[in-house]
């Protein structure tokens, strides 16, 4: 098998709370994230000798090291105790970058989920996981899917109940933001609220949508960043068109809705889609790994 594809599929914080810095300079969170349809499509292509590169439809992303999909490669290898594999991982995406939305950690959880197929499957979750940290924070998530309770730096993972079924409508304005930049202003910043997590959890066991929807909350949200107008101005109007609940994402700048009816998301999205950089529906995607 000389090539090889993968889904990369976002990711949605339905929840994110910052609950303290920790000495080595990272912060403890608690996150409820899920799995949605919105994806990169990536192919591994296997060659003879050691170099890994990748190449991608959106120019500015790097092609070596530096982008998390090689990384990952490299660390498969590493954790599976296999020699290392020349290859060439396109990416096709579709996950905006500087979104909140996880793409460069999806798109490494797929490369990890790719290979460990190819090969035999030599490592099992507990090995995909422990390789996925060593890539990067979301990785872990992202390579595992579903409906989690994430936190300390999002590699503890607690699975929940899947997501009662629904529609979403992802939404991004003409920026992106750095998620560095807004860590730094949380750290200055006493947070006035945080995300009901537990009441969260309980209404996902429940399958219920509307008290889910009530609970979706990002401490992000609360910096004072001028740009989080812009962050409002979209969950308005997805509230307005219908949105059971609109919260953004992880850092941002992309914010969702909750929708009931596949129509109406399609209809919302449609409308956005005239104002935004990006307007699409998405669907829950179950756990990619066992």
């Amino acid at each position: 098998m000389n090539e090889i594809t993968e889904k990369a599929f976002a990711k949605l914080n339905i929840s994110l709370d910052v609950l303290s810095k920790r000495e080595d300079g990272y912060h403890d969170l608690c996150m409820v994230m899920q799995t949605v349809s919105l994806c990169d499509e990536i192919r591994i292509t296997l060659l003879d000798g050691e170099k890994i590169s990748a190449f991608t439809n959106v120019g500015f992303i790097p092609g070596d090291e530096r982008n998390l999909a090689v990384k990952a490669a490299k660390i498969f290898f590493s954790e599976a105790s296999l020699p290392l594999s020349g290859m060439r991982i396109d990416i096709t995406k579709s996950i905006p970058v500087g979104a909140g939305l996880a793409g460069g950690s999806a798109d490494a959880g797929a490369v990890l989920r790719a290979l460990n197929r190819a090969f035999g499957e030599p490592l099992k979750r507990d090995g995909m996981i422990a390789a996925a940290e060593k890539v990067g924070s979301d990785v872990a998530f992202c390579t595992v899917g579903g409906t989690m309770l994430a936190e300390g730096r999002g590699e503890r993972m607690t699975p929940l109940k899947p997501m009662p079924g629904c529609s979403y409508v992802i939404v991004m304005p003409d920026f992106s933001i750095s998620t560095p930049e807004l860590f730094r202003k949380i750290d200055g910043k006493k947070l006035r609220c945080h995300p009901d997590t537990a009441g969260l959890i309980a209404a996902i066991e429940k399958n219920d949508l509307t008290g889910i929807s009530r609970r979706m909350y990002n401490v992000f949200e609360d910096v004072g960043d001028r740009r989080m107008r812009t962050v409002t101005e979209i969950k308005n109007r997805l509230l307005d068109c219908g949105a059971l609940g609109a919260v953004m994402t992880g850092t941002g700048s992309a914010v969702f809705g909750i929708f009931i009816d596949e129509k109406t998301a399609a209809d919302t999205a449609a409308a956005l889609k005239k104002e935004y950089r990006l307007a699409v529906t998405a669907e829950n995607v179950p756990k990619l790994i066992s």
